[in-house]
């Protein structure tokens, strides 16, 4: 598991490149208080108090393409349950403290994810 990255994914790369190519200035893999510890974002809007975290599919339990593999289910099965309740703790601490949360998975199209950080920086 070393090779799984925690920041700089493809996915999180195309769309930092997509927003900064249309003018968006924002910080990236940036701690905000989360709950009982420090949250990394992968993308953060400080002004707009809009925070983006690009998911990936397996390790956040995608409705559509996460499956627990058969090999050692009894360890994956909670682990990714795990990983999916911390997402919503997260999401919950930094709504209490005023932030804004996007959650883009990482199978979704760079244009519509594109346009759904733009349609949040609106609001």
């Amino acid at each position: 598991m070393r090779g799984n990255r925690r920041a700089d994914t493809a996915p999180e790369l195309r769309l930092r490149s997509a927003l900064h190519r249309r003018g968006y200035r924002f910080r990236k893999d940036f701690p905000l208080p989360g709950a009982g510890r420090p949250v990394r974002v992968d993308i953060v809007f400080p002004r707009k108090r809009l925070a983006v975290f690009v998911d990936g599919c397996f390790w956040h339990g995608c409705p559509q393409h996460c499956r627990v593999p058969a090999a050692n289910a009894d360890y994956w099965e909670p682990k990714l349950r795990g990983n999916s309740e911390r997402d919503r703790r997260t999401d919950h601490a930094l709504a209490d403290r005023g932030w804004r949360v996007l959650r883009i998975w990482e199978h979704e199209p760079l244009e519509e994810a594109v346009a759904q950080v733009l349609e949040a920086l609106r609001c």
